[in-house]
């Protein structure tokens, strides 16, 4: 149970709440329970006519009130049996509500060496199944267990009262049911996590087939993944039947149970009144629905178990990723003004899940509004300079300074919002072309998106759409071409009008002409803003204010591209090869 004290706090902020749906379980029980008795007195009547101890006349009369007692008694039960579920039931929607938006929440703070670390089939699982396991803990299991308390107090207290002698020999079955259902909880339980963890690691590859479909395709390895998929299928269904053949003995054995213990009031009974230790036959009908009543709530005993066991088990699932605490964190409460001067001074970086040393010794500064490229081989460490900026990561030596602040002693959410960044795989969502630009500013009007689209030179493209930018993308924009897919990634950057601009490698799917033309655009909408490209052109970088080189994490070459092309070395090498290129 210590796992499940994590939601102690969701039970106190719903206690009005819980308390009431208490309450009302406790009147539901004691208007269901008027049942039995009511019954027995029925038959008891019936009884008392046949011995010709009541008229006709009397009998029909009380027989009448007796079923219209019933009747009513039933009614107020099943109403106050639905406002039981009606606050309970509830309170365990809304704490699942509340427990999917905290574990949604801690999954955004987290760092991007947990993303690395962890499968997004497994994120899902966590906060979809796990979440509904801990919320049948928090509904149905403190349902039942109320009501089994509330059913055993009364209903006990009446069979006692009633016939001590025969409540002794019928009560003798239930702690065997309850016994016998908790070991098959558990045994539900163990195969129920095994069925967890198959269906966990399904769905995980589900995920990672479907995301990486264009790539199964190209290389004719549908055949391959089907029979993969097939295997883990396969071994899911076992285990599903494992499971499955478990749960088929509970309900056989409890009816086999409550026959045993119908068996028990009728022969044990029916002695009692022919020996005259019982003197109304309705005693007997009155402890047979009291059976009946009973049997249920004591198997829930065991289920309920099994529901706790299984919610302890997923909610300590759910706390580990809870409890792990964010490598990124924001120190800085108030907000933080950015203008974009950008320092580094010898920065060593060692990215910690894999321990490759992206960075050594990276030395270079640039002025508010200054453009600065960079350049080099695949590996060398240039999108990791710009992931340090977006401080996705801390550094383990040097330091970065942004306005002539150490970057960890800025407000973290300001820095953020300072920056427009254009990743080197654009990454666009499944909606509409207009709402994927305005994720860099939400509040832009249609003319600020067309603007925006233009300068990225992609407006075109999207009004020769058949919805223009209301057009809907599938995932990962994938009904967009690659360089379609830089462009509005572009536009999403510069709407969003910051003081830091960080193009990773942006234009590498475009033409070189169409890449001349959103240079210029954005030499225009950057102005007096701090600019940093990472590119493998030469004309990416050629109106850079300041360049550098990167090879194996160190700066090799920095200058100017007047300077560099003339500098025997990796930047003139490369411009002797792009010389080709328009306007180099």
């Amino acid at each position: 149970m210590k796992a499940l004290k994590h939601l102690n706090k969701y039970f106190y902020k719903y206690r009005y709440r819980l308390i009431l749906g208490i309450i009302i379980t406790v009147v539901a029980k004691i208007f269901a329970l008027f049942t039995p008795r009511l019954i027995g007195k029925s038959i008891n009547i019936i009884e008392a006519y046949l011995e010709g101890t009541k008229s006709s006349n009397v009998a029909k009369s009380e027989l009448l009130t007796t079923v219209l007692l019933i009747l009513g008694a039933a009614l107020v039960a099943g109403i106050f049996t639905f406002l039981m579920r009606q606050t309970i039931i509830n309170v365990s929607r809304f704490i699942e509500f509340d427990l999917k938006n905290e574990v949604y929440k801690h999954y955004q703070v987290l760092s991007l060496s947990f993303y690395k670390s962890n499968r997004t089939g497994d994120l899902m699982n966590r906060i979809s199944e796990d979440v509904g396991k801990v919320r049948m803990y928090a509904g149905p299991a403190i349902m039942y267990t109320i009501n089994t308390i509330t059913l055993f107090t009364v209903a006990l207290t009446q069979m006692i009262s009633t016939a001590p002698k025969l409540t002794a020999y019928v009560m003798l079955p239930l702690p065997i049911l309850s016994f016998v259902i908790y070991k098959l909880s558990r045994m539900i339980n163990l195969r129920s996590k095994i069925v967890q963890e198959s269906l966990s690691g399904l769905s995980s590859f589900t995920q990672e087939q479907f995301s990486g479909i264009s790539v199964i395709k190209s290389y004719t390895i549908e055949n391959n993944v089907n029979v993969e998929f097939e295997d883990l299928s396969a071994s899911n269904r076992q285990k599903q039947i494992d499971l499955a053949k478990v749960q088929a003995f509970f309900f056989p054995l409890m009816i086999l149970l409550i026959g045993i213990s119908n068996l028990l009031v009728i022969f044990i009974g029916g002695k009692q009144y022919i020996d005259g230790e019982i003197t109304n036959i309705g005693t007997i009908a009155e402890f047979i629905i009291y059976v009946n009543m009973l049997t249920w709530p004591v198997a829930t005993i065991g289920w309920v178990t099994s529901i706790i066991q299984q919610a302890e088990a997923s909610q300590k699932r759910i706390n580990e990723f809870l409890e792990t605490e964010p490598e990124i964190k924001n120190t800085v409460e108030n907000e933080t003004p950015i203008e974009g001067k950008i320092e580094f001074n010898n920065v060593t970086f060692i990215y910690p899940d894999t321990n490759i040393v992206a960075l050594k010794d990276v030395t270079f500064s640039l002025d508010v509004g200054e453009k600065l490229a960079i350049l080099g081989m695949t590996g060398s460490g240039k999108s990791t300079i710009l992931d340090l900026i977006g401080r996705l990561y801390d550094v383990q030596e040097g330091t970065i300074k942004v306005d002539d602040k150490n970057i960890a002693e800025l407000n973290l959410l300001s820095l953020r919002e300072s920056i427009g960044y254009v990743p080197q795989d654009a990454f666009l969502f499944s909606d509409s072309i207009k709402n994927n630009i305005k994720f860099g500013k939400e509040d832009a009007t249609d003319d600020e998106v067309i603007e925006a689209a233009k300068n990225a030179k992609v407006h075109k493209n999207i009004i020769g759409f058949k919805n223009g930018y209301d057009t809907v993308l599938g995932e990962r924009g994938i009904t967009l071409s690659g360089g379609q897919k830089q462009r509005v990634s572009i536009a999403r950057a510069i709407i969003k009008s910051p003081e830091i601009l960080l193009f990773d490698d942006c234009l590498s799917a475009v033409d070189t002409e169409t890449e001349e033309k959103i240079l210029n655009n954005l030499e225009r909408v950057s102005k007096n803003k701090t600019t940093i490209i990472v590119s493998h052109r030469i004309s990416s970088a050629k109106n850079a204010d300041k360049i550098i080189v990167l090879d194996d994490g160190k700066i090799i070459q920095s200058g100017t591209h007047k300077s560099l092309k003339k500098i025997e070395g990796y930047y003139k090498d490369l411009y002797d090869k792009q010389r080709s290129e328009k306007d180099l």
